[in-house]
């Protein structure tokens, strides 16, 4: 088991996101892969946020792997949870059962697990938070 395919992992899930029409179109460039820097006035309404990670291992007797959970969350400022929806729906269809290249190791699935909408309070944006799980094992 191996650490060393997140970053080609974290590379490729970006690469897919800001090259897909579908996530474009609802969230334009506004997918990031860490906390957003500056005032609230300079945050996009709308944005999507590549984040936390589990690693585990996923070899066999004969093939070094892992099993990635990722999270992408989206946030938005906009009334109700409709945009973000829209953008979690499209940053689904951009990811799961996708076809990534990777750097390192090879993408051998990437499936959606699970989802959560929430907001803490009212001064605090909407949130939804997706999981993937995507399962690498060493290229030939």
């Amino acid at each position: 088991m191996s650490y060393r395919y997140s970053a080609a992992l974290q590379t490729a899930v970006y690469a897919a996101l800001t090259g897909d029409a579908g996530v474009i179109a609802v969230l334009g460039d506004a997918i990031y892969d860490a906390p957003l820097p500056g005032p609230a006035t300079e945050i996009p309404e709308t944005y999507a946020l590549i984040g936390e990670e589990r690693v585990r291992d996923g070899s066999t007797k004969t093939n070094d792997g892992a099993v990635h959970e990722l999270t992408v969350s989206v946030f938005t400022a906009a009334e109700g949870f409709r945009t973000a929806k829209e953008a979690a729906g499209a940053i689904c269809a951009a990811l799961d059962d996708g076809d990534l290249t990777l750097d390192v190791g090879h993408l051998v699935a990437l499936r959606f697990l699970s989802a959560r909408a929430d907001r803490k309070s009212a001064r605090t944006p909407r949130r939804i938070v997706l999981r993937f799980q995507a399962v690498i094992e060493a290229a030939d």
